[in-house]
């Protein structure tokens, strides 16, 4: 009988979780009841996504399998990109949400549910950013760290993707961006030097614009503009892992992955792939473009049926999505609206 193997793409992140759990980390050699496991590479990798998400599913502009796609989606039906020489090859455009990322969001410091639940070999102490509230009262603010992965999931599975429709080029599971080595994301202060506008943001008119944005996003449709809201969730900025305790793990782990999406789109580490003139490449995008991204809980009680827009009330997504104890870290599978030119 023919031993069963796993899909071409999940080898490589299969091996390295493998290597990470059979390594000598010390506290990570026994299960470590305050780092839970997300049990991501196994049967939930298929039963835990929303595969409705992934449509609509543009072909040369004409929507396939109903869904909805956001409003700034190239439109054109065809399109030409310029090879490494500037020759010009014409083609078809495409456009869907794509699983493009992982983001995990944690209490304590380099704990990983994404991989095992090992905690991270990270060295010195001195790199590690706080746990806890720092001179925060507790019950005032609340605080995450956040890891964020390349998670390519048609790719890793063998699914329908064309790598002409690849616009970063990972292809396997790949840890980008730790917060615990970012001196930024736990100092207000600090963080105020890679986002100054925030001094001008801070104005009783700035954050009364924020109401439409909320009944906007709610509605499913997130105002862009507005690109310093992130609807019911709160105030984008600052760019760091404190904010309000709003009552919902949900609302309040959403709030921290949309401000490390803005803070990574505000380094160039996140990019736009969504428009017309985003066909050939992907262009910088500092200021978050919220209507691009969806998101889908994965852990610790997934969203299967559907995805939720950045801002959207947990009311009607999530309030009800954490276990206590055990489901109080968080996994968000994040979608993006890819559109590209599958040249001939």
């Amino acid at each position: 009988m023919k031993t069963p193997t796993l899909p071409r793409r999940l080898a490589g992140p299969a091996l390295l979780l493998a290597a990470l759990l059979t390594a000598p980390l010390g506290e990570a050699d026994a299960a470590d009841p305050a780092c839970p496991d997300a049990e991501l590479f196994s049967g939930k990798l298929i039963t835990d996504v929303c595969w409705a998400c992934l449509f609509p599913i543009r072909i040369a502009g004409m929507p396939l399998f109903g869904g909805t796609a956001p409003a700034g989606a190239a439109t054109a039906p065809f399109c030409a990109c310029n090879d490494g020489l500037g020759v010009p090859h014409p083609g078809f455009t495409v456009g869907m949400w794509e699983p493009a990322r992982l983001i995990e969001l944690v209490h304590a410091p380099r704990c990983a549910p994404a991989l095992g639940g090992i905690r991270l070999p990270l060295g010195s102490r001195r790199l590690l950013g706080t746990a806890g509230q720092a001179e925060y009262d507790a019950s005032d603010t609340s605080f995450y760290n956040f890891h964020w992965y390349a998670f390519p999931l048609l790719i890793l599975l063998d699914l329908f993707w064309d790598d002409r429709c690849n616009p970063d080029g990972y292809v396997d599971l790949d840890l980008l961006y730790l917060s615990e080595l970012d001196p930024t994301w736990n100092h207000d202060e600090l963080a105020f030097f890679t986002n100054p506008e925030a001094a001008w943001l801070a104005n009783p008119v700035a954050l009364a614009a924020c109401l439409a944005d909320a009944a906007a996003a709610t509605a499913g449709t997130p105002i862009d503009a507005l690109f310093w809201c992130a609807g019911t969730w709160g105030n984008l900025y600052p760019f760091t892992g404190r904010g309000p305790t709003l009552g919902a793990r949900a609302r309040e782990t959403s709030l921290a992955s949309a401000r490390s999406l803005a803070a990574l789109h505000r380094r160039g580490l996140a990019r736009r792939t969504m428009g017309n003139d985003a066909l050939c490449g992907s262009p910088m995008a500092p200021f978050l473009p919220k209507s691009q991204y969806k998101l889908s809980m994965f852990y610790p009680l997934p969203e299967t049926q559907r995805a939720h827009v950045i801002g959207e009330s947990p009311f009607t997504w999530g309030e009800w999505r954490n276990i206590p104890a055990v489901g109080e870290d968080h996994l968000y599978l994040l979608w993006r609206w890819n559109d590209c030119c599958a040249t001939f």
